[in-house]
């Protein structure tokens, strides 16, 4: 089990990682609701919404660090 300066220094390290991966949840979620709130829609399709978050974040995070590897190749 990882003790709390292990936890704070990995924290540290990954700070921005995290921060982006807070606010990718929580501006998915409530464009979800929103969305919902608005359209009234069936229960199984705001989950569906839901769990698409999960498919649209690793394509998201997936495309942005394919975009960072080539524009590394391209600064060399």
């Amino acid at each position: 089990m990882m003790d709390v300066r292990e936890w704070l220094e990995r924290v540290r390290a990954q700070r921005w990682g995290m921060v982006v991966d807070l606010a990718f949840a929580v501006a998915w979620v409530t464009m979800v609701h929103a969305l919902f709130l608005v359209l009234d829609g069936p229960d199984w399709a705001y989950y569906g919404f839901m769990l698409a978050g999960v498919v649209a974040y690793f394509g998201f995070m997936g495309s942005l660090e394919r975009a960072r590897a080539d524009r590394e190749r391209s600064n060399e």
